[in-house]
């Protein structure tokens, strides 16, 4: 991570979010600090990308606060924070360039808006592409521009909406390492959702579990950067996460329990045997 971080201070308490009868966020209380890259792992339907639209203010909680730098967000929309989603949401009649403008809409300069997506679409590696139509860019690509969209304000929170879900396994990893490597760049706190657990590892400072709209693990990556996927132990902290989430471990534990009865059962048994013989 940077030395001085950029990023905004994030918490969440007790957040709430039901539609109709049916409460899909529970109470959550997270903490992230400034810089830190977190990824938020579950089933579908837990409630991750929900809480991300809360955090975004693209809805409105049933109960709860978001605060950042320890102050109550007044604005529905932040403008200190940015979204990606698993489809890079393109205007197919504006150029590569004139898309990454768009993340910077209010500014008092057209100069200024030209040269600073030219600069962030040179450290996605497309500024070569600048004046191509969207259309003729691969899935990879598109999602760099988008990329490149949210970062051009140099927000103080991104918000990753399973971003590179939709691109093949080279892709994704050329796409992790140009995410971590411009988040440590520029210090913003990231919030990550995504299904793939090794990727919460690759990137993530912790990776929490939202299992029934609360969380229900809060785990600390504690391994240097860049991370090795083929270290044993980066293997271990992907089963043991995995192992979590497909509630294996809670699995075991009511197998360990039953296993414990009976064992006591049979024990009970032999002892009044031998106290009725």
């Amino acid at each position: 991570m940077t030395n001085q971080a950029k990023g905004m201070k994030l918490n969440i308490e007790g957040l709430r979010k039901s539609f109709g009868s049916k409460t899909v966020l529970q109470g959550i209380d997270l903490e992230i600090q400034p810089g830190e890259f977190v990824a938020i792992v579950g089933r579908s339907g837990c409630g991750k990308s929900t809480m991300l639209r809360l955090i975004a203010g693209l809805d409105t909680p049933s109960g709860g606060d978001i605060l950042l730098n320890g102050k109550y967000t007044q604005q529905r929309i932040n403008p200190t924070m940015r979204m990606m989603f698993q489809d890079a949401r393109l205007l197919p009649w504006q150029r590569v360039l004139a898309n990454v403008e768009l993340g910077l809409l209010g500014s008092n300069s057209k100069i200024y808006a030209k040269q600073t997506a030219l600069q962030v679409l040179r450290e996605v590696g497309l500024e070569d592409r600048a004046h191509e139509w969207p259309s003729v860019l691969s899935g990879g690509q598109r999602q760099r521009v988008a990329l490149a969209r949210a970062l051009a304000s140099k927000p103080s929170v991104l918000l990753l909406d399973e971003p590179l879900g939709a691109l093949d396994a080279l892709t994704r990893i050329e796409m992790q390492q140009l995410l971590e490597r411009l988040w440590k760049e520029q210090g913003f706190t990231a919030l990550l959702i995504t299904h793939d657990v090794e990727e919460a590892v690759v990137l993530a400072d912790r990776v929490v579990l939202i299992e029934n709209g609360q969380i229900s693990m809060n785990v600390k990556i504690d391994l240097p950067r860049p991370r090795a996927r083929g270290d044993a132990k980066f293997a271990r902290t992907v089963e043991r996460i995995l192992d979590r989430v497909m509630g294996k471990q809670e699995s075991l534990h009511q197998e360990l329990l039953q296993s414990e009865k009976e064992l006591i059962g049979e024990s009970s048994y032999y002892l009044n045997s031998i106290n009725a013989a």
